[in-house]
C-alpha cells in the first residue's frame, strides 16, 4: 500500500458544523511515526475559540439529530460500519504508521472498532422504556429515555479507532451530538473516521472534531459552558480525576475509563499451556500499551517454575520491529521518553530481587522499541507490581494459597481488569467473589467485545461503555406521573 498518498487522503483540519476549516489562529502540529522516528502529517491545532465554536455547532444541530427517526440513525450507523470494513487495509495502515502498533492487530481493531458500529445501529431501535402504577397512589408512571445534550468525547492514543467508535456510536444512537478531541500522538485514524462518517451521511454538527495540542484548550472552555452535558474520557487516573473536578462546577453526567494494574492469576490446577497463551495474549497484546493489559502476573507457587519457563520462552520468541513488517508481534513505543522509563522499571524491579529472565533491554533505533520482558522475584515493593507499566514487561510473582493470591490481586487502587486461570469451575464463581475488579476473563486473555459492558472500580472510573449500557450512559432518564383513569373522586 503506498502510505503517502494514504496519508495525503486523510483531512488534516478541525470538522465543525459540516465544513473541514484551518484552526482560528493558523497553529499546526506535527505527527511522528514511532517505528522510525519520520513527521508523517500536519494538522491544524485548535483553539479555545475554535473549541467553543464547535460546541456551538453541536448544540445547533441538537434538536434535529434528536427528533431523527431511530431507524434513520441507525441506517447512517450500519453505513458508518459497512465503509470502515471496506477502508479496513487502509484504517489498519494509517494506525500502524502513528501508533506502531502491529498490521495484524491493527487489522484486529478495525474489526473491532467497527463492530461498534453493528452494535450500536441495532441498539438504536431497542430504546424502551417502561410503564407501572404508583403502588400507593391513584396513578400511573411512564419512564422514557432521552439524550442527555452535546457531548465532549476525549480519546486515548492507544487504540485510536475502537476508542472513537466505543463513544461516538452510543452517543449518536441515543440522539446526542458529540465534540471530540483526539490524542495529539496519534490522530490521523479519528479523523479518517469522522470523513468516513460525514460520507456515511451524518447530519452536520452532529460530529465535530477538534484536534489540539492542547488537551485544556478544547476541555476547559467546553466543560466550563453550559451547553455541554455529558463528558466521557479515556486515558490516565489523574487526568480523570481533575476532570471530575472541573465536571462538578457544572454536575456534567461523565463517564471515565482509567487507568488499570491487571492481575493475571494462574492457580496450581491451571491448563499450563492455555495460560501461558491467555497470559501472553492479555500481557503483550498492543505492545502491552492497554490498560487492559496483565500487569501483574500471580503463579501459584508449586507451578512457578513450569509456567515461567514457558512463558519466557513464547516471550522471547515475540517478533519486534516496524508494525508494516510481516510477521512483527511487538512494534515500537509510542514515544522515546517511554523506552527510558522500561529501562527504570527493570532497574528497579531488579534491586528488589527480580531476575531479568528474557528481553530486559532497549533496542537501537531508529523507533522507540525495546525488547520484551519477563521478570520474576521481585519484591512487592517493586515498581512493576505498584505501576501500571503499559509496555512489554511481564513481571511474575508467586503465591502459596487461594487467599494470598485474592489479597495479592486486590492491592491496588485500579479495578479494570482481570484473569483467571483454573480448570475448577467453582473458581469463577470464587473469583467474582473476591475480585474487586470490573471485568474478569476466566481462561481467557481478551475479555474485550462490543457486547459486554466494558469499565471497572476504584481508580479505573466510572460508568460502562459497549452493550446497552453503554448508550444508557448517554441518556436521562425521565418520570412521567399521569392520574389513573380509574382514580375514585
Amino acid at each position: 500500500m503506498d502510505i503517502q498518498a494514504l496519508l495525503y487522503k486523510v483531512e488534516k483540519r478541525l470538522y465543525i458544523g459540516g465544513e473541514w476549516v484551518d484552526g482560528a489562529n493558523g497553529e499546526t502540529y506535527e505527527v511522528e511515526n514511532p517505528a522510525t522516528g519520520e513527521v508523517i502529517a500536519t494538522l491544524a491545532s485548535g483553539t479555545r475559540e475554535d473549541s467553543l465554536r464547535a460546541l456551538e455547532a453541536a448544540d445547533n444541530a441538537r434538536k434535529e439529530w434528536e427528533r431523527t427517526a431511530p431507524r434513520t440513525r441507525a441506517e447512517i450507523l450500519r453505513k458508518g460500519y459497512d465503509l470502515v470494513k471496506e477502508r479496513k487495509e487502509e484504517f489498519a495502515h494509517i494506525m500502524t504508521v502513528e501508533m506502531g502498533k502491529a498490521l495484524t492487530e491493527a487489522r484486529g481493531e478495525v474489526d473491532y472498532g467497527a463492530d461498534y458500529l453493528l452494535w450500536f445501529s441495532e441498539e438504536t431501535n431497542h430504546f424502551y422504556g417502561e410503564t407501572n402504577q404508583y403502588p400507593a397512589k391513584d396513578n400511573r408512571m411512564i419512564t422514557v429515555r432521552k439524550p442527555v445534550g452535546p457531548c465532549l468525547l476525549i480519546t486515548p492514543w492507544n487504540f485510536p479507532l475502537s476508542m472513537a467508535t466505543r463513544k461516538i456510536a452510543p452517543a449518536l444512537a441515543a440522539g446526542n451530538t458529540v465534540v471530540i478531541k483526539p490524542a495529539k500522538l496519534t490522530p490521523l485514524t479519528m479523523q479518517y473516521f469522522v470523513q468516513t462518517m460525514e460520507e456515511a451521511g451524518v447530519p452536520a454538527g452532529v460530529i465535530n472534531i477538534v484536534s489540539s495540542t492542547s488537551a485544556r484548550d478544547v476541555s476547559e472552555p467546553i466543560m466550563a459552558d453550559p451547553r455541554c452535558r455529558k463528558v466521557s474520557f479515556t486515558g490516565s487516573t489523574p487526568v480523570g480525576a481533575a476532570l471530575m473536578t472541573q465536571a462538578s462546577e457544572n454536575i456534567l453526567k461523565m463517564s471515565l475509563e482509567l487507568g488499570g494494574n491487571a492481575p493475571a492469576i494462574v492457580f496450581a490446577d491451571a491448563d499450563i499451556d492455555l495460560a501461558v497463551e491467555g497470559v501472553k495474549a492479555a500481557k503483550m497484546r498492543n505492545i502491552g500499551e492497554a490498560c487492559t493489559a496483565a500487569n501483574r502476573i500471580l503463579v501459584h507457587e508449586s507451578i512457578a517454575d513450569e509456567f515461567s519457563e514457558k512463558f519466557a520462552k513464547a516471550v522471547s520468541e515475540m517478533k519486534v520491529g516496524n508494525g508494516l513488517e510481516e510477521g512483527v508481534e511487538v512494534g515500537p513505543l509510542i514515544e522515546a521518553k517511554e523506552v527510558d522509563r522500561m529501562r527504570e522499571l527493570v532497574e528497579d524491579a531488579k534491586a528488589t530481587g527480580g531476575e531479568v529472565l528474557t528481553g530486559g533491554e532497549a533496542i537501537d533505533g531508529p523507533g522507540n522499541f525495546f525488547q520484551p520482558t519477563v521478570i520474576r522475584g521481585a519484591s512487592r515493593d517493586a515498581r512493576v507490581f505498584k505501576e501500571e507499566i503499559f509496555g512489554p514487561i511481564a513481571p511474575i510473582f508467586t503465591f502459596s494459597t487461594e487467599e494470598e493470591a485474592w489479597e495479592m490481586a486486590n492491592d491496588t487502587e485500579y479495578g479494570l481488569a482481570s484473569y483467571v486461570f483454573s480448570e475448577n469451575p467453582d473458581m469463577l464463581w470464587r473469583a467474582s467473589d473476591n475480585l474487586e475488579f470490573g471485568l474478569i476473563g476466566y481462561n481467557s486473555g481478551v475479555v474485550s467485545d462490543a457486547s459486554i459492558p466494558f469499565g471497572g472500580v476504584k481508580a479505573s472510573g466510572l460508568g460502562r461503555e459497549g452493550s446497552k449500557e453503554g448508550m444508557f450512559e448517554y441518556t436521562e432518564v425521565q418520570m412521567i406521573g399521569v392520574r389513573d383513569p380509574y382514580a375514585r373522586g
